[in-house]
């Protein structure tokens, strides 16, 4: 297998708004980000993925773009910006940020122009369509039509909120325009992209009429829009445009994308480097999206999720894998539910936070952490709608009203799924708003700061952090096999233990073995030599393994 450096790469998602304010207004600066270099490098990272900084509106946190080739104020300047690639890569930590190329602002000049003359050449940058009806059924990933009137018997396409205009792919002329935006931020010094709603820019399904579903009479255009027939043919171009040629990677948010289909995005000739697969992310969410619509699943469920992506992947190209980004709730919460350890229970926490982390760097594909995930950060407890920022949030909210729910229902709903729990300042020290900041938090912190943040961890031998801090070690020192090497499941009757094996082409052999339940579990095991193991000691005799409480081992033949 090729052996590229995106592939050994241990990537950060890093969510500007949330990460450091070194200005005193409250929000996150590329500056904080400099500042904190250092401590990226020594946790281990070495490939950053930083969220929108564009200049925007902020109606969807930064991916509402008014412009491409500046840098929001609120995040400091586009020298700010050439400071942070700079010292980036002194540090040998490579950058790719987020490219939002589905949709733009509203308040974009393009849209802009659109809509001041339909003569204008930028209509046909957008989707505009003349009806005197609303033109299909599609409901928006944000809830309404995606449909908006702007003039008697005209209206404009939104995948998104309405002050999100999807641009028409179909038009070469803004392809161009595409091009030479990507073109321009890998010339600055990025190393890549993460492509956002990329699986969208093909309209098909999503412009007709479906059988709706809901009281509201639309149809989901999740169902309908994603993946259409002829978008590989835009993939393609825009790899061909930016991509080939440059030592340079792209990891897309490609949801809809079947597994029969895959080796079309990732395989030798696809259209990008790796894709993110959402299947076991969103486990507790059923279908039609609703966040009132909770799923319940089993660890038998999780699994099987989790290999299947696995090994359609492993046979097809390269994939991306991770447990928490900016539109998930934190993991913690996902995936133990009511057994999550509570804020004052420390040492549960570890132990959880490790055996997600165990789980992490043993799968195969690049790792990406989130911010903070490092330090086991958990959902943060808000208390009212009118705390939360996230517009999708507060749209689920108002949909469990209408469903009948109760206001305390719904409060619960919108706290487990929220994107603000992965938004929260990121907690610095125990010191006023964690360090973050010296002014008012744009959004809320995590009340817990004061127990748990980078400071106290960093002073703590046997820290999360440190736990971490040592798997990135160790995937990088045994790259033949936590990397490169394959993967198979390790089939147990034991209903809450993940287990699976990494093979190296040497025939060299790790072993990964994770309880994600409170009791203890025995099971028949391959064993040798320890290399991880949250508890620090493996009770095992015989081939014969007992696993306590959410103890996580790796070991190696």
């Amino acid at each position: 297998m090729e052996r590229v450096w995106w592939k050994e790469a241990i990537g950060y998602e890093l969510y500007p708004k949330s990460f450091k304010d070194t200005n005193g207004d409250g929000i996150g600066d590329l500056k904080g980000i400099i500042e904190k270099l250092p401590y990226l490098k020594e946790l281990g990272i070495d490939l950053l993925w930083i969220c929108p900084f564009y200049l925007s509106p902020m109606r969807d946190n930064g991916y509402d773009v008014e412009d491409y080739y500046a840098v929001d104020p609120q995040f400091g300047s586009m020298e700010d910006m050439d400071a942070l690639l700079e010292k980036a890569g002194a540090l040998g930590i490579r950058v790719i940020i987020d490219m939002v190329l589905n949709h733009t602002s509203d308040r974009h000049r393009w849209f802009q122009e659109a809509l001041k003359d339909p003569k204008s050449r930028y209509r046909d940058y957008y989707i505009f369509k003349e009806s005197k009806e609303r033109p299909s059924n599609a409901r928006s990933c944000f809830s309404g039509s995606v449909w908006e009137k702007v003039e008697e018997n005209v209206w404009y396409y939104h995948t998104f909120d309405k002050t999100q205009p999807d641009l028409n792919w179909e038009c070469r002329e803004l392809r161009r325009e595409v091009y030479k935006i990507m073109n321009y931020w890998l010339d600055k010094g990025v190393s890549g992209f993460r492509m956002d709603a990329i699986t969208y820019i093909k309209k098909g399904n999503s412009m007709k009429n479906a059988e709706p579903q809901g009281e509201d009479g639309l149809h989901d255009v999740a169902d309908i829009g994603l993946n259409q027939p002829g978008i590989g043919d835009f993939l393609l171009e825009m790899r061909k445009e930016c991509i080939d040629g440059r030592d340079a990677m792209t990891v897309a948010e490609a949801p809809g994308v079947p597994y029969d289909e895959i080796g079309e995005f990732i395989g030798e000739n696809g259209y990008f480097s790796m894709i993110f697969d959402f299947s076991y992310a969103d486990i507790d969410l059923a279908p039609g999206g609703n966040w009132y619509y909770q799923a319940d699943w089993k660890f038998s469920q999780l699994k099987k999720l989790i290999f299947h992506s696995q090994l359609s992947v492993q046979r097809q190209g390269w994939g991306a894998v991770y447990l928490e980004n900016h539109d998930q709730s934190r993991s913690l919460n996902k995936y133990f539910r009511d057994k999550a350890a509570l804020p004052y229970e420390m040492r549960k926490r570890f132990l959880q936070s490790t055996a997600l982390g165990t789980l992490l760097f043993g799968l195969r594909g690049t790792v990406f952490l989130y911010q903070g995930e490092e330090l086991g950060m958990m959902n943060c407890p808000f208390s009212s709608i009118d705390e939360f920022d996230d517009l999708n949030t507060i749209d689920q909210y108002y949909r469990a009203l209408k469903a009948g729910c109760d206001e305390k229902k719904a409060l619960k709903f919108v706290n487990d799924r929220s994107r603000d729990n992965s938004r929260t300042p990121y907690p610095w020290n125990a010191k006023k708003n964690g360090g973050f900041t010296e002014g008012r938090p744009w959004l809320k912190l995590n009340p817990d700061y004061r127990e748990n943040n980078a400071q106290r961890q960093q002073n703590e031998d046997s820290s999360i952090f440190r736990f971490y801090q040592k798997m990135i070690r160790l995937r990088k020192e045994k790259t033949e096999t936590l990397v490169y090497g394959t993967i198979e499941e390790i089939q147990v009757e034991n209903e809450p233990v993940i287990a699976f094996s990494r093979k190296a082409e040497s025939g060299k052999t790790i072993y990964v073995y994770i309880n994600m339940g409170e009791d203890e579990e025995t099971l028949a095991a391959k064993t040798g030599k320890c290399l991880s193991c949250n508890y620090g000691d493996m009770i095992c005799k015989e081939n014969t393994l007992t696993l306590r409480p959410y103890e996580a081992v790796m070991t190696e033949s």
